[in-house]
């Protein structure tokens, strides 16, 4: 049986259009709020959300999700507080697959096993682990496949291609296929990079590839929706929250918005 996940890409592939996949971390800005917000993602069209468990080391990702990391935790967010997060966001929002993104280290200390029945009762979708090495994740993917979950790998341009089966051999759901926009003048090359990516990647695995880009309008969307299955978008979300100010409902009305913005880039032919 296909999880809500692979069925939830493939609606979207039926549609002739790449999925739109959401970020933001657990407890930001505080543990309500951030609930609100994730809704307010899928309310203004993504497919899919992923939620950041918020780790005091975020060496992988950029500094805007490392200051949002910084005030949850500040905040006091703990994993139960991912946990609920999740649940009220599935049961909200009961089509929109919830993906937990987390380093390895905290569910390591959690119990792998402990997390992964915890997650799926939740009622989350499944696990991004970008700092797990597929030769240790034995002992996850089997929990996570007793629980139904998927294991979502990260693969980059320095991926090698032999690296790259290796890689989407072990995950399930997609392969998130992780770039950096660059600064204004590199961006041609560096989307080439990811569009090069993309089709390396596809040729080691029938896999959706979703694509992590630095996207942030709805032009761009639109540019990475015409090589990838999937558009992830994190940083954007993140600063209309911090732009915001401590205004919680202007910080999720400009979420809202830019969601509903990149769900039209991903529509755009």
């Amino acid at each position: 049986m296909a999880s809500k996940l692979t069925e939830t890409l493939a609606a979207a592939k039926a549609e002739d259009r790449a999925a739109l996949i959401g970020y933001l971390p657990a407890g930001f800005p505080t543990v309500d709020g951030g609930i609100r917000a994730v809704g307010a993602l899928i309310e203004g069209g993504c497919d899919v959300v992923e939620i950041g468990l918020p780790h005091s080391d975020p060496v992988l990702d950029g500094a805007t999700i490392q200051t949002a990391d910084d005030i949850a935790l500040k905040g006091g967010v703990r994993i139960k507080d991912v946990l609920r997060t999740v649940a009220e966001v599935a049961a909200a929002h009961p089509a929109a697959p919830v993906l937990v993104m987390t380093y390895w280290n905290p569910v390591d200390r959690y119990g792998v096993a402990r997390f992964a029945a915890d997650l799926a009762a939740a009622g989350g979708s499944g696990v991004i682990l970008p700092d797990l090495p597929v030769e240790e994740s034995e002992e996850w993917r089997k929990a996570a496949g007793e629980h139904g979950l998927d294991t979502v790998f990260v693969v980059a341009p320095s991926s090698k291609d032999p690296r790259l089966a290796e890689v989407t051999a072990a995950g399930s759901g997609f392969v998130y296929a992780a770039a950096v926009m660059g600064v204004t003048g590199t961006r041609a090359q560096v989307g080439n990079l990811a569009e090069d990516l993309v089709a390396r990647t596809r040729a080691t695995t029938d896999l959706p590839v979703c694509v992590g880009l630095g996207v942030s309008n709805a032009a761009q969307a639109a540019e990475v929706a015409g090589f990838a299955d999937g558009v992830i978008v994190g940083s954007a979300f993140v600063q209309r929250i911090l732009d915001a100010d401590g205004d919680e409902e202007a910080g999720l009305a400009a979420v809202r918005e830019l969601a509903a913005d990149l769900a039209a880039g991903v529509r755009k032919k």
